[in-house]
């Protein structure tokens, strides 16, 4: 009985089926790296504003607290923006005349509030409060790295579930004193984060790990 394919055949047919389980692999890993990489997340990616504001200058230039302008951090969900009044408070009297803040001063004078472009923008399915955050001791660093050190603000981290459930699955790594949430340097004394952590998940009452990494937690 005569055969009907080439003995070839059959070596390319494995080739064939290796080679697309391997190219399916790649097709996995490509897409796995898009979607971590500051292409998708944004991370580390300059926002541009109608006002290019210096956290750099304004924080570790002139020592301006972060409550200054985000009032209602400790006590809202939303950090708050400021009114266009606070940046008057400096700004009738400091570079009152410079073009960079014309949009500042036609905002005041309009009593338009200034569009700024959002740096941090959650998807709407995502519940997540600002004051429950500072009474707890997330230092603002932790999310939105050292903002005293950008002469334009970018999202510093990547917000994606996987990010953030790894503090709420071990919060003792990132707990501080309540007083130093917004202290920009500080570190834990004599260096030993985890012990401190520990220490302050008793006192702050954050007991249940289980109920931070719950769904119901951050989808309501």
């Amino acid at each position: 009985m005569s055969q009907i394919f080439h003995p070839v055949a059959n070596t390319i047919a494995k080739v064939t089926i290796f080679g697309g389980v391997f190219f399916v692999a790649g097709l996995i890993a490509i897409a796995y790296v898009i979607v971590r990489s500051p292409y998708t997340t944004r991370a580390n990616v300059i926002v541009e504003q109608p006002v290019p504001f210096s956290h750099e200058h304004h924080v570790s230039g002139l020592g301006i607290d972060c409550r200054y302008c985000h009032a209602s951090v400790e006590t809202s969900a939303n950090a708050g923006m400021p009114p266009t009044a606070t940046c008057m408070t400096c700004h009738s009297q400091i570079w009152n005349q410079s073009p960079v803040l014309a949009p500042v001063r036609d905002s005041f004078q309009t009593n338009t509030p200034i569009q700024w472009n959002r740096v941090y923008n959650l998807p709407d399915f995502v519940y997540f409060d600002h004051s429950i955050h500072v009474a707890k001791g997330v230092g603002c660093v932790t999310c939105h790295g050292r903002v005293d050190k950008m002469p334009l603000t970018s999202k510093a981290v990547s917000l994606q579930m996987g990010w953030c459930l790894g503090c709420h699955r071990d919060p003792a790594q990132y707990l501080r004193p309540v007083d130093q949430v917004f202290n920009m340097d500080w570190q834990p004394a004599g260096g030993d984060q985890r012990a401190l952590g520990n220490q302050l998940m008793q006192q702050y009452h954050i007991l249940s790990v289980k109920q931070m990494t719950d769904c119901y937690t951050c989808h309501r």
